[in-house]
């Protein structure tokens, strides 16, 4: 059962925090980062398809998707993020992308989807096997689920956010992730670095300091970039499960 702080967390950010979630990830410092992570995940997808959005929130990933060319349900437990995900698809005139208010704990979708996505949203569930049950009944034979979360430390990092908003934030890390899968049925897994940790490490402007420093030695960025394949992807890496 999803807290009250989840239900209203979208009225407590106030307005100009509303515009933001709406309109990512242009509206987002960290607009690289993210368009790096979900073309990491439209890699690891197939081509085409039905795709459910677990935990969309404003719907800019599923707008993202749907506009990629998927046909997309977005889904989240509250309604005022909903009616936001619906203002930007007749923004963009989206005809594929459709949106439902849910918990993603307790959806009754049968194998109706090529694709299910939780991006950034596991961790907030009370009960992941539960979610991942859900994605389970929803996907096709032979379909997947993909998952992007913070891993290891995150309900450490998040303490403060916790006190503020009254959300759920939980460590969300791969064998976790898999461990619920195996228990709902799933039957293939794979694990893979998160492309912003890359993005951190070969790709983001030059750092001051002396962390900028030791980036400037010829071949640090490359050393750095193969340490975090090695080492991260356990840590919060993107998941793929296969039904």
């Amino acid at each position: 059962m999803a807290t009250q702080g989840e239900f209203e967390y979208f009225k407590n950010i106030g307005e100009d925090n509303m515009r933001h979630a709406i309109y990512k990830p242009w509206s987002d410092a960290q607009c690289g980062l993210y368009l790096m992570e979900l073309g990491a995940m439209l890699g690891l997808m197939p081509e085409g398809g039905r795709l459910l959005d677990m935990g969309c929130g404003t719907g800019w990933t599923s707008a993202l998707f749907a506009r990629r060319g998927y046909d997309v349900v977005g889904q989240d437990l509250v309604a005022d993020a909903i009616d936001a995900g619906r203002k930007l698809k007749a923004e963009q005139g989206l005809a594929n992308l459709d949106f439902v208010v849910g918990d993603y704990e307790s959806l009754t979708f049968k194998e109706e989807f090529d694709i299910v996505v939780f991006f950034d949203c596991l961790h907030h569930a009370v009960d992941e096997v539960a979610a991942l049950n859900s994605a389970y009944r929803a996907l096709k034979p032979g379909g997947i689920c993909i998952t992007s979360e913070p891993g290891l430390g995150h309900e450490k990092r998040s303490a403060a956010i916790m006190a503020e908003f009254g959300t759920t934030e939980r460590d969300m890390h791969p064998a976790k992730i898999i461990r619920a899968g195996k228990k709902v049925g799933f039957k293939q897994f794979s694990t893979h670095p998160h492309a912003f940790y890359l993005y951190i490490a070969l790709y983001r402007r030059e750092q001051r300091g002396l962390l900028g420093k030791l980036m400037r030695i010829p071949g640090m960025r490359t050393l750095v970039g193969m340490l975090v394949v090695l080492l991260s992807k356990h840590q919060a890496g993107i998941v793929v499960l296969r039904k």
